[in-house]
C-alpha cells in the first residue's frame, strides 16, 4: 500500500513540475485575413453629417476612381452627395445595438411578451468617416449604414487603400503635412 501512494504522490509531483513550465511564443503573430475585394457600388443608407443634407436616404455609395470621390446618391435622383478622396482625413467602422420597432412596440405592450421583448437586439454597422475639404473648408462627421460586417471590413479597407490612410488601433487615418492644414 505504501509503494502504491509513494508512486502516487511522486506521479503528482512530477505532474505539477512539467505544468509550470514557461510556454513558449510563436516566432510571428498570426495575420489576419485580407478582407474581401469592395464592389463598386455597396447599398447604404446616409445617416446625417453633410451640411445641407438633414434627413437620412437611401441609396448607393460608389466609388468614383475617375473623379477620385466617394460617390452616394439617393434612389431619388436629385440628392447626391460627393465626398473627394483628398478630403477624408479618418474612417472606422462602428457598430451599434439597437432595439427592432417590431420589439419596441411589443415591449410597451402589458402582456406576458413585454418582458422578452426588451432584451431583443440587433447589431447595426455603420462606415463613420471625418472629413475636411480643403475647399470649401467644411469639415465634419457622416456616416452610412451598411449591410453586414464584411461588407463594411471590405468598403473600409478599399476607402483606406484608395485614400492613402493607415491604421492606428481600430481607425484608419490620415497623416497630414503642414502645408494642407486649413487656416479659419
Amino acid at each position: 500500500m505504501r509503494i502504491i501512494f509513494s508512486l502516487l504522490l511522486i506521479g503528482a509531483l512530477l505532474g505539477g513540475a512539467f505544468a509550470q513550465r514557461p510556454r513558449t511564443m510563436e516566432p510571428e503573430p498570426a495575420k489576419t485575413p485580407a478582407a474581401t475585394p469592395a464592389p463598386k457600388t455597396v447599398k447604404a443608407k446616409y445617416e446625417g453629417g453633410i451640411f445641407g443634407y438633414n434627413k437620412t436616404m437611401e441609396g448607393t455609395l460608389t466609388f468614383d476612381d475617375a473623379n477620385n470621390r466617394l460617390y452616394f446618391k439617393d434612389k431619388k435622383p436629385p440628392k447626391e452627395i460627393s465626398i473627394p478622396y483628398e478630403a477624408i482625413t479618418s474612417a472606422f467602422a462602428d457598430t451599434q445595438k439597437r432595439q427592432p420597432r417590431a420589439a419596441t412596440i411589443a415591449s410597451h405592450i402589458p402582456s406576458i411578451y413585454a418582458l422578452p421583448a426588451h432584451f431583443i437586439k440587433k447589431k447595426v454597422r455603420y462606415l463613420t468617416l471625418q472629413y475636411a475639404d480643403p475647399d470649401s473648408r467644411v469639415n465634419g462627421i457622416t456616416s452610412f449604414k451598411l449591410e453586414n460586417k464584411e461588407m463594411l471590413e471590405s468598403v473600409l479597407a478599399a476607402l483606406a487603400q484608395k485614400t492613402g490612410m493607415t491604421l492606428r488601433g481600430d481607425v484608419y487615418v490620415k497623416k497630414r503635412d503642414d502645408s494642407s492644414k486649413l487656416t479659419p
